[in-house]
Protein backbone atom coordinates (compact mmCIF):
# COMPACT_ATOMS: atom_id res chain seq x y z
CA UNK A 1 0.00 0.00 0.00
CA UNK A 2 1.37 3.39 -0.98
CA UNK A 3 2.18 5.73 1.89
CA UNK A 4 -0.07 8.43 0.42
CA UNK A 5 -3.03 6.03 0.37
CA UNK A 6 -2.37 5.01 3.97
CA UNK A 7 -2.18 8.68 4.95
CA UNK A 8 -5.60 9.34 3.39
CA UNK A 9 -7.12 6.44 5.31
CA UNK A 10 -5.64 7.74 8.57
CA UNK A 11 -6.99 11.24 7.94
CA UNK A 12 -10.53 9.96 7.48
CA UNK A 13 -10.20 7.60 10.42
CA UNK A 14 -9.23 10.59 12.58
CA UNK A 15 -12.33 12.42 11.38
CA UNK A 16 -14.57 9.51 12.39
CA UNK A 17 -12.92 9.39 15.81
CA UNK A 18 -13.38 13.14 16.24
CA UNK A 19 -17.14 12.91 15.73
CA UNK A 20 -17.47 9.72 17.77
CA UNK A 21 -19.53 8.14 15.04
CA UNK A 22 -22.29 10.73 15.38
CA UNK A 23 -25.83 9.50 15.92
CA UNK A 24 -24.96 6.25 14.21
CA UNK A 25 -22.12 5.52 16.66
CA UNK A 26 -20.17 4.34 13.64
CA UNK A 27 -16.37 4.46 13.93
CA UNK A 28 -14.98 2.13 11.27
CA UNK A 29 -11.61 0.43 11.49
CA UNK A 30 -8.99 1.99 9.30
CA UNK A 31 -8.82 -1.19 7.21
CA UNK A 32 -12.40 -0.79 5.96
CA UNK A 33 -11.91 2.79 4.77
CA UNK A 34 -11.16 3.18 1.07
CA UNK A 35 -10.15 6.62 -0.23
CA UNK A 36 -9.49 7.33 -3.88
CA UNK A 37 -9.14 10.35 -6.12
CA UNK A 38 -11.75 10.22 -8.87
CA UNK A 39 -12.03 12.14 -12.19
CA UNK A 40 -15.36 13.82 -11.50
CA UNK A 41 -16.68 16.46 -13.87
CA UNK A 42 -15.85 19.27 -11.47
CA UNK A 43 -15.10 19.73 -7.79
CA UNK A 44 -17.23 16.93 -6.39
CA UNK A 45 -16.66 14.53 -3.48
CA UNK A 46 -18.68 11.61 -2.09
CA UNK A 47 -18.67 9.32 0.93
CA UNK A 48 -20.78 6.16 1.26
CA UNK A 49 -21.08 3.16 3.54
CA UNK A 50 -21.74 -0.23 1.98
CA UNK A 51 -21.80 -3.46 3.96
CA UNK A 52 -19.74 -1.91 6.75
CA UNK A 53 -17.09 -0.49 4.43
CA UNK A 54 -16.53 3.21 3.81
CA UNK A 55 -15.99 4.37 0.25
CA UNK A 56 -14.64 7.88 -0.26
CA UNK A 57 -14.19 9.48 -3.66
CA UNK A 58 -12.42 12.84 -3.81
CA UNK A 59 -12.15 14.94 -6.94
CA UNK A 60 -8.75 14.42 -8.54
CA UNK A 61 -8.46 18.21 -8.67
CA UNK A 62 -7.47 17.92 -5.00
CA UNK A 63 -4.37 15.83 -5.74
CA UNK A 64 -2.34 19.02 -5.53
CA UNK A 65 -4.05 20.20 -2.35
CA UNK A 66 -1.93 20.66 0.79
CA UNK A 67 -2.51 18.27 3.74
CA UNK A 68 -4.67 20.73 5.67
CA UNK A 69 -7.15 20.89 2.78
CA UNK A 70 -7.40 17.09 2.61
CA UNK A 71 -7.96 17.04 6.34
CA UNK A 72 -10.64 19.71 5.98
CA UNK A 73 -12.57 17.80 3.30
CA UNK A 74 -12.35 14.62 5.38
CA UNK A 75 -14.02 16.36 8.31
CA UNK A 76 -16.66 17.92 6.05
CA UNK A 77 -17.55 14.61 4.40
CA UNK A 78 -17.60 12.58 7.61
CA UNK A 79 -19.67 15.26 9.36
CA UNK A 80 -22.25 15.05 6.60
CA UNK A 81 -22.31 11.26 6.79
CA UNK A 82 -22.84 11.09 10.56
CA UNK A 83 -25.21 14.09 10.67
CA UNK A 84 -22.89 16.33 12.66
CA UNK A 85 -21.69 19.87 12.12
CA UNK A 86 -18.06 20.20 11.13
CA UNK A 87 -15.90 22.85 12.86
CA UNK A 88 -16.13 26.08 10.88
CA UNK A 89 -12.37 26.29 10.43
CA UNK A 90 -12.43 23.22 8.20
CA UNK A 91 -14.95 24.78 5.83
CA UNK A 92 -12.89 27.95 5.74
CA UNK A 93 -9.72 26.02 4.89
CA UNK A 94 -11.46 24.05 2.18
CA UNK A 95 -13.12 27.08 0.61
CA UNK A 96 -9.91 29.12 0.68
CA UNK A 97 -8.40 26.47 -1.58
CA UNK A 98 -11.41 25.42 -3.67
CA UNK A 99 -12.34 28.98 -4.67
CA UNK A 100 -8.94 30.14 -5.82
CA UNK A 101 -8.90 31.22 -9.50
CA UNK A 102 -6.63 28.30 -10.41
CA UNK A 103 -8.88 25.63 -8.91
CA UNK A 104 -12.06 27.22 -10.27
CA UNK A 105 -10.53 27.34 -13.73
CA UNK A 106 -9.45 23.68 -13.47
CA UNK A 107 -12.95 22.77 -12.31
CA UNK A 108 -14.56 24.51 -15.28
CA UNK A 109 -12.18 22.75 -17.68
CA UNK A 110 -13.02 19.40 -16.09
CA UNK A 111 -16.73 20.08 -16.46
CA UNK A 112 -16.33 20.93 -20.14
CA UNK A 113 -14.13 17.94 -20.90
CA UNK A 114 -15.76 15.28 -18.70
CA UNK A 115 -19.31 16.47 -18.18
CA UNK A 116 -22.26 15.89 -20.44
CA UNK A 117 -24.73 18.64 -21.23
CA UNK A 118 -28.19 17.57 -22.33
CA UNK A 119 -29.19 19.73 -25.29
CA UNK A 120 -32.55 19.47 -27.01
CA UNK A 121 -33.58 22.47 -29.12
CA UNK A 122 -34.04 26.22 -28.83
CA UNK A 123 -37.22 26.09 -30.91
CA UNK A 124 -40.24 25.13 -28.83
CA UNK A 125 -43.84 24.52 -29.75
CA UNK A 126 -44.74 28.06 -28.75
CA UNK A 127 -41.57 30.06 -28.15
CA UNK A 128 -38.24 30.35 -29.97
CA UNK A 129 -35.47 31.01 -27.43
CA UNK A 130 -33.00 32.35 -29.99
CA UNK A 131 -35.54 34.89 -31.22
CA UNK A 132 -36.29 35.97 -27.64
CA UNK A 133 -32.57 36.20 -26.84
CA UNK A 134 -31.92 38.50 -29.78
CA UNK A 135 -34.86 40.70 -28.76
CA UNK A 136 -33.69 40.99 -25.14
CA UNK A 137 -30.04 41.45 -26.13
CA UNK A 138 -30.94 44.35 -28.39
CA UNK A 139 -33.36 45.95 -25.91
CA UNK A 140 -31.52 45.53 -22.60
CA UNK A 141 -27.86 44.79 -23.39
CA UNK A 142 -27.11 46.90 -26.50
CA UNK A 143 -26.36 43.66 -28.40
CA UNK A 144 -23.28 43.21 -26.20
CA UNK A 145 -23.88 39.57 -25.21
CA UNK A 146 -22.70 36.72 -27.37
CA UNK A 147 -25.44 34.16 -27.80
CA UNK A 148 -24.72 30.95 -25.85
CA UNK A 149 -26.25 27.59 -26.64
CA UNK A 150 -29.95 27.95 -25.87
CA UNK A 151 -32.10 24.94 -25.13
CA UNK A 152 -35.41 23.91 -23.68
CA UNK A 153 -35.04 21.34 -20.92
CA UNK A 154 -35.91 17.76 -21.78
CA UNK A 155 -38.18 17.49 -18.77
CA UNK A 156 -40.85 19.84 -17.51
CA UNK A 157 -38.75 21.09 -14.59
CA UNK A 158 -40.91 22.70 -11.91
CA UNK A 159 -38.48 23.86 -9.25
CA UNK A 160 -35.86 25.52 -11.48
CA UNK A 161 -37.22 27.46 -14.44
CA UNK A 162 -33.90 28.55 -15.88
CA UNK A 163 -30.20 27.80 -15.52
CA UNK A 164 -27.01 29.33 -16.91
CA UNK A 165 -24.05 26.96 -17.17
CA UNK A 166 -20.90 29.00 -17.68
CA UNK A 167 -18.68 25.95 -18.16
CA UNK A 168 -20.72 24.76 -21.15
CA UNK A 169 -21.82 28.27 -22.21
CA UNK A 170 -25.45 27.16 -22.11
CA UNK A 171 -28.78 28.55 -20.96
CA UNK A 172 -31.51 26.00 -20.29
CA UNK A 173 -35.14 27.05 -19.86
CA UNK A 174 -37.74 24.72 -18.37
CA UNK A 175 -39.94 23.07 -20.96
CA UNK A 176 -42.86 23.83 -18.67
CA UNK A 177 -42.75 27.45 -19.87
CA UNK A 178 -43.16 26.50 -23.54
CA UNK A 179 -46.92 26.67 -23.21
CA UNK A 180 -49.71 28.91 -24.51
CA UNK A 181 -50.75 29.33 -20.85
CA UNK A 182 -47.46 31.11 -20.09
CA UNK A 183 -47.23 34.72 -21.33
CA UNK A 184 -44.30 35.60 -23.54
CA UNK A 185 -43.17 38.42 -21.26
CA UNK A 186 -42.72 35.92 -18.42
CA UNK A 187 -40.56 33.61 -20.55
CA UNK A 188 -38.56 36.70 -21.47
CA UNK A 189 -38.11 37.55 -17.80
CA UNK A 190 -36.70 34.11 -16.99
CA UNK A 191 -34.37 34.31 -20.00
CA UNK A 192 -33.40 37.88 -19.04
CA UNK A 193 -32.44 36.61 -15.58
CA UNK A 194 -30.15 33.98 -17.08
CA UNK A 195 -28.63 36.50 -19.49
CA UNK A 196 -27.71 38.63 -16.49
CA UNK A 197 -25.55 35.74 -15.30
CA UNK A 198 -23.49 36.15 -18.48
CA UNK A 199 -23.02 39.87 -17.81
CA UNK A 200 -22.55 39.61 -14.05
CA UNK A 201 -20.19 36.70 -13.46
CA UNK A 202 -20.01 35.06 -10.04
CA UNK A 203 -17.86 36.75 -7.40
CA UNK A 204 -15.80 35.09 -4.71
CA UNK A 205 -16.22 36.82 -1.35
CA UNK A 206 -14.59 35.35 1.76
CA UNK A 207 -14.36 31.91 0.22
CA UNK A 208 -17.94 31.81 -1.05
CA UNK A 209 -19.19 32.09 -4.60
CA UNK A 210 -22.00 34.63 -5.05
CA UNK A 211 -24.07 34.52 -8.23
CA UNK A 212 -26.72 37.11 -7.34
CA UNK A 213 -24.63 40.13 -6.43
CA UNK A 214 -26.16 43.52 -5.54
CA UNK A 215 -25.37 44.73 -9.07
CA UNK A 216 -27.11 41.66 -10.50
CA UNK A 217 -30.23 42.21 -8.37
CA UNK A 218 -30.36 45.92 -9.17
CA UNK A 219 -30.30 45.28 -12.91
CA UNK A 220 -32.80 42.43 -12.58
CA UNK A 221 -35.26 44.83 -10.95
CA UNK A 222 -34.92 47.12 -13.97
CA UNK A 223 -36.83 44.58 -16.06
CA UNK A 224 -40.02 46.48 -17.06
CA UNK A 225 -42.40 43.82 -15.73
CA UNK A 226 -40.31 42.66 -12.80
CA UNK A 227 -43.00 43.15 -10.14
CA UNK A 228 -45.59 41.51 -12.34
CA UNK A 229 -43.25 38.57 -12.90
CA UNK A 230 -42.82 38.08 -9.16
CA UNK A 231 -46.57 38.15 -8.63
CA UNK A 232 -47.07 35.70 -11.49
CA UNK A 233 -44.60 33.34 -9.85
CA UNK A 234 -46.40 33.58 -6.51
CA UNK A 235 -49.94 33.36 -7.82
CA UNK A 236 -49.62 30.73 -10.52
CA UNK A 237 -46.52 28.54 -10.41
CA UNK A 238 -45.91 28.28 -6.67
CA UNK A 239 -49.57 27.62 -5.95
CA UNK A 240 -50.02 25.13 -8.79
CA UNK A 241 -47.05 22.95 -7.98
CA UNK A 242 -46.77 23.62 -4.24
CA UNK A 243 -43.09 24.25 -4.85
CA UNK A 244 -41.04 27.42 -4.87
CA UNK A 245 -40.42 27.99 -8.55
CA UNK A 246 -37.31 30.03 -9.08
CA UNK A 247 -34.79 31.10 -11.64
CA UNK A 248 -31.33 29.85 -10.71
Amino acid sequence: MAQSELHLKKVFHDAFRHFGGGRRRFIPDIDVIEVRFYPYAGLHHTIRVRAGRVYVRISDLLRIAPPEVIRAISFLLVARLVSRKAPSEHEQVYRSFAFTPEVLRASDIARRQRGRKMISTSTGRIYDLEKLFRKLNRKHFDDSLQMPTLTWSRRRARSILGHHDAAHDTITISKMLDSPEVPEWFVEYILFHEMLHIKHTARIIKGRRYYHTPAFRAEERSYPRYEQAQKWLDRVIRRRHELRARAA
